[in-house]
């Protein structure tokens, strides 16, 4: 059965349920940072999704890839499946800008988080949830704060 790892739904805000991942949105104000976390249990690896599921998971994170795209005017995306501090199989999508506090060099541990204000989290799930709805389930079940 999936669980989330701890870590990731303490560093994170759900956005909604796409057909094989959790979105989350990274309560990190400095960076626009979504993760996409497919919904199976026990996997670290790209590999060790089936090959529907890796198809899946291309296709989602192509379509969050567009929508940050749209919603947000990014100079770069940085999208990657690291996974050295949590193991459970998460891919992350970042707009970068090239007047952010960490460019050109990765983001990665590099800054303490600043977490959203209210306002702005709301905002940035408004954007997204807007960009993505016909794919996107958002639902209450799970007892997150919905914004």
């Amino acid at each position: 059965m999936f669980e989330l790892d701890e870590r990731l739904a303490n560093d994170s805000v759900l956005v909604g349920h796409l057909s094989l991942c959790e979105l989350r949105v990274i309560n990190d104000a400095q960076f626009p940072w979504f993760i996409l976390v497919p919904t199976r249990a026990g996997i670290s690896e790209i590999y060790q999704l089936t090959e529907e599921d890796r198809a899946s998971l291309m296709a989602e994170s192509c379509l969050l890839a567009e929508a940050m795209h749209d919603s947000f005017s990014a100079d770069k995306l940085n999208i990657a499946a690291i996974g050295n501090k949590v193991s459970q199989l998460h891919l992350h999508h970042v707009a970068r800008f090239e007047s952010d506090a960490c460019w050109p060099e990765p983001i990665w541990g590099k800054l303490p988080s600043i977490p959203y204000e209210e306002s702005e989290l709301a905002n940035i799930l408004q954007k997204i949830r807007t960009l993505l709805e016909s794919h996107l389930r958002v639902t209450e079940a799970s007892g997150e704060l919905y914004y």
